[in-house]
């Protein structure tokens, strides 16, 4: 997604002051929060156990891996069922773009994503990950919330966990679909025996340590071992879409060198009651 240039944006309709602008809270300032390391860690047997599918929402075709590409090596590691969920593919991240018409781009983050997977292990490491598409118009999730419900009713089963982006992560889509899901989860708790889950991904930028904004109350570290964590940075380079510069209008690469750097820490941190 483009970044807001202005550090003095006027509150947005959805997000509010959760604002992705500038280069944003940097890795090093999140590293010296001692908050960060008091995190209760996540241990994956005792909350993804290994007879349990994991469905992994992502707003846009790179958000599995920029928020779970450690924890979706464990999970294929330890014999999890995957499901990723594309809610929308991407296709409007480069506006106006010659080099990327919206149908051209649709394709392209498709294959990126199946090349990150592919970087994550192989393919042949991968058997038990699958991947759907929800073909919502990227841009516009939020507003389509009750479509989105509707259409988890067919494709959630009993004791899915769910992951969705942070609810209130700075970005409409993300929050759109952490939102849409909660609401699924929640309605369906006790019938299909469901859990939610969400990681932060925008939230690392506009947040500041100890931010007030995120529930760390609520907080489980992951850590990653440092293969995992070299596999992680290695997949998220291969969205050559979003790490570089569009050459036909000038915008600047979406997901910058310094967002690769933050989130190519060894750890995710993801909410959960």
């Amino acid at each position: 997604m483009a970044t807001v240039d202005s550090k003095h944006a006027p509150l947005h309709p959805i997000v509010g002051d959760r604002l992705i602008a500038g280069d944003g809270t940097s890795a090093q300032d999140w590293q010296a929060w001692q908050g960060l390391h008091s995190l209760t860690r996540l241990d994956i047997l005792t909350h993804f156990p290994k007879h349990r599918r994991v469905c992994i929402f992502a707003p846009h075709p790179d958000d599995e891996i920029l928020g779970c590409g450690g924890l979706l090596q464990a999970l294929v590691a330890q014999g999890n069922q995957v499901l990723i969920v594309s809610v929308t593919q991407g296709e409007k991240s480069h506006p106006n773009s010659p080099l990327y018409p919206t149908d051209k781009l649709a394709k392209i983050r498709a294959l990126e994503s199946q090349l990150a997977l592919e970087t994550l292990g192989s393919s042949l490491d991968l058997p038990n990950v699958s991947m759907t598409s929800l073909n919502f118009p990227d841009g516009e999730v939020f507003g389509r919330q009750a479509d989105f419900f509707d259409k988890l009713t067919s494709l959630i089963q009993p004791a899915d966990i769910l992951i969705t982006p942070f609810a209130y992560d700075g970005h409409p889509d993300h929050e759109g679909t952490g939102q849409v899901v909660q609401r699924f989860a929640n309605t369906f708790k006790s019938r299909l025996n469901l859990t939610w889950y969400q990681v932060l991904i925008w939230a690392w930028h506009w947040a500041k340590p100890g931010d007030s904004r995120i529930p760390w109350h609520k907080a489980w570290r992951f850590d990653l071992s440092e293969l995992q964590a070299q596999r992680k940075s290695y997949a998220m380079r291969c969205f050559s879409s979003q790490i570089y510069a569009d050459p036909t209008t000038g915008t600047a690469p979406i997901l910058s060198d310094t967002t690769l750097t933050r989130l190519s820490q060894p750890f995710e941190v993801y909410l959960h009651d």
